[in-house]
């Protein structure tokens, strides 16, 4: 019984040792007036750094987000796992999720996230702590980190697109709703020829609202293919076969405009990382914490980034 105590105790100190190693600092970054407030989590000096450049959505550091009720805090996972492998992290707020940015956000475009996260970047640049920068850019963040990518050592897209914005919505619309998707394009070639929707079709308001026209046309401006052509970088492009957003052949497409790049895709991953089992699981992992994230992605990244 005695050994059997002592045992647990030396158990309980040893696993308190463990979490003790994980040393986490808040961090507020500012792009002019704009607030990005992260954490940064690492287990010791002299490691790679990961910067999270966050997909579409006022998406907080840990990758939820309050207002749509996602709260799959698979951000939050992903710097769990990937500090186990003793690589350092950090993650902001996106300046959309901010309420302390709200009376700044008006014609908000999409180079502004670009701006954003070369401030971050920039931070972190000259830190000694941390012996290379790594940007991720997950979905949305793919293409924006692909155009912050200019100071860092190596670049990975996660579930990026590989068509501009327009093809992309376009295909997700028709995919359950065909005249939908007609219509979509309709819109589409509006804003693209006048800057400007002025008839909204009511079933695709949350898409084309005049609030949203701005920051539309400034992505539709912009094409992955030409983006990642432009790094000369190691690319590792990596997206999940559970993917209901963003399809492998996205990730194809990415790879063949830089054949430099590495390509891998991830058996049973969904679009916010989780290993999905089960298909009636996979917009459950939405909105609970519960589904963990892909063990195969943290492998595949780790490896990539120790390299």
């Amino acid at each position: 019984m005695i050994r059997c105590i002592t045992y647990i105790i030396i158990s309980i100190f040893g696993i308190s040792i463990s979490f003790a190693q994980v040393k986490s600092e808040e961090i507020l970054i500012k792009n002019g007036e704009i607030e990005l407030p992260g954490t940064l989590t690492f287990t010791k000096e002299n490691t790679p750094l990961i910067i999270w450049v966050h997909g579409s959505g006022p998406i907080e550091r840990n990758g939820n987000q309050s207002a749509q009720n996602v709260q799959a805090n698979y951000i939050k996972q992903f710097r769990d796992s990937i500090n186990k492998e003793n690589i350092a992290f950090f993650s902001y707020d996106k300046r959309t999720a901010n309420k302390n940015n709200s009376k700044l956000l008006a014609n908000t475009k999409i180079t502004d996230f670009t701006v954003d996260a070369e401030k971050v970047i920039a931070h972190f640049k000259n830190d000694t702590r941390f012996s290379k920068i790594i940007l991720i850019g997950h979905s949305q963040g793919s293409l924006i980190a692909m155009m912050a990518a200019k100071n860092v050592d190596k670049y990975i897209s996660i579930a990026g697109t590989g068509e501009q914005i327009d093809e992309t919505i376009i295909k997700q619309i028709t995919k359950n709703n065909a005249p939908l998707g007609i219509a979509a394009r309709k819109q589409f070639d509006t804003l693209r020829v006048k800057g400007k929707i002025e008839t909204v079709h009511p079933f695709l308001m949350s898409i084309f609202g005049k609030p949203n026209q701005p920051f539309l046309y400034s992505w539709m401006q912009l094409n992955p293919e030409s983006e990642i052509k432009k790094l000369q970088i190691p690319i590792l492009i990596i997206n999940g076969d559970k993917d209901l957003q963003v399809t492998v052949e996205d990730a194809k497409l990415l790879h063949s405009a830089n054949p430099n790049s590495k390509l891998v895709i991830i058996e049973n991953m969904n679009h916010v990382l989780k290993d999905i089992q089960e298909e009636e699981n996979n917009l459950k992992s939405y909105y609970s914490p519960e589904y963990q994230i892909s063990d195969k992605l943290i492998k595949t990244i780790s490896l990539f980034i120790k390299k």
